[in-house]
């Protein structure tokens, strides 16, 4: 079936899966309410509970996002090791951002997801963040300018929008950062407070399943909001780092204790996880009620649960977030999971009125080998697969990464899809 006509059926899918959806909630939302009343203890540090209050209803109090006359968002992330230089000096780093800038207007794109907070540090200056070590190859050492501030007016001046991309949970892992400075909120929380961190694989997490962690990420991100003329806040699509129980069980088991009625693990998880996104959320629109938020979740909606990403309620119900964009890193032939597989699966999610629906696309696989070599099949892939994004009215797409738009491999499916992305462009 094509996708124009999944399209035609699917809004009677919708009205029915909302239906059910909104049932499931509520039964839920009973279920973590009558935990909550009964958690009821405080932090030592008088910071929140030491046993979690999520909750999967939204803030009650929020304030739409102001929308302008909309254009197709053709969006590139722009990862930190892109923004890396070897000249670990401000003109370095602002050279590099500037030809990224150029090369990305050059091929008509209008919106940057710039990475300012890798590894639970800062591109810029933070009250709750160390310095990224990426700036000086040391966290937590000023690097004696602001680089978000001058990627905020680059990106203005060339007349782009530019989103904040933040990993909200991780602190490091396993090799990076080499150090962590003394200033990381976990060298600053780990002795007195382990529990708010979550350990795996040699690497660190934040544990969201405590009030204070959450607001730490929340308030996080409306410094942001509050210090930068930003035009949105942007997730990835990391959560719990693993589905195994060992990472929070001392949080979990301080839950059980508390409730006459717990939940499973997993539901469990993504009632936090809601709670933290619901707290971004409302406190950014708190803030600037234009400024959007919004994530990025993993293209197969069955993992996003492994992880405690509970993409149906965020696309579901107003409150979560003002765009979703599923990384659909597909081939059209994968066997795993095909390109217009995932597109179908994520368009049959009910969605509130307010919610765009943004694409992710694989750039960096475009012509390569990898998923059995079927990227090597055609040369037209990526302009295929935009196209089908706006058959089925999706806001934009977002390419990964700045890093492959000047590539050899990628060169072919980068001139085939500026043909739909800049059509009238005059050929050089």
């Amino acid at each position: 079936m094509s996708i124009g006509a999944v399209g035609g059926s699917m809004r009677r899918r919708r009205r029915n899966s909302f239906i059910m959806l909104w049932a499931g909630l509520l039964l839920i939302v009973g279920i973590v309410w009558v935990y909550g009343k009964l958690s009821g203890g405080s932090d030592p540090n008088g910071s929140g509970g030491g046993t979690p209050e999520p909750s999967l209803a939204p803030p009650v109090e929020q304030q739409p996002a102001a929308v302008a006359e909309k254009e197709e968002m053709i969006g590139i992330w722009v990862p930190f090791m892109a923004l890396t230089t070897a000249d670990k000096t401000e003109e370095a780093f602002k050279q590099n951002f500037d030809n990224i800038v150029r090369i990305s207007r050059e091929h008509g794109v209008n919106t940057l997801f710039v990475h300012v907070r890798p590894y639970c540090d800062a591109l810029y200056r933070s009250s709750y963040y160390p310095w990224s070590h990426i700036l000086t190859d040391t966290q937590g050492q000023d690097p004696g300018y602001d680089p978000l501030q001058y990627m905020v007016e680059t990106a203005h001046e060339n007349g782009m929008q530019i989103h904040a991309w933040i990993n909200p949970l991780r602190v490091k892992t396993a090799a990076t950062p080499a150090e962590l400075s003394a200033d990381n909120p976990y060298s600053e929380m780990k002795g007195e407070y382990p529990y708010y961190f979550m350990e795996y694989e040699g690497a660190v997490y934040l544990n969201p399943a405590y009030p204070h962690v959450r607001t730490l990420i929340a308030n996080g991100a409306v410094e942001i909001v509050k210090n930068y003329d930003v035009d949105g806040v942007h997730f990835d699509d990391y959560f719990y780092p693993t589905q195994e129980g060992t990472v929070d069980a001392e949080a979990y088991e301080r839950y059980t204790q508390t409730t006459e009625v717990p939940v499973p693990l997993q539901m469990w998880r993504e009632a936090n996880i809601n709670a933290l996104v619901s707290e971004v959320y409302e406190k950014i629109k708190r803030q600037n009620g234009s400024v959007l938020f919004g994530i990025s979740p993993s293209g197969n909606i069955g993992n996003n649960y492994k992880i405690g990403a509970d993409v149906k309620t965020w696309c579901a119900i107003d409150g979560y977030v003002d765009y979703i964009c599923p990384q659909l890193y597909y081939s059209y032939d994968s066997e795993t999971l095909s390109y217009t597989d995932a597109l179908s699966q994520w368009l049959e999610l009910p969605r509130h009125d307010n919610l765009d629906m943004i694409i992710g696309l694989a750039l960096y696989k475009a012509g390569t080998d990898v998923d059995e070599g079927t990227w090597l099949v055609s040369s037209d892939i990526i302009k295929r697969q935009i196209e089908q994004a706006r058959e089925v009215d999706c806001a934009g797409v977002i390419l990964y990464s700045s890093e492959y738009l000047e590539r050899e491999e990628t060169a072919k499916e980068v001139e085939n899809a500026m043909a739909v992305i800049l059509p009238n462009r005059e050929e050089e």
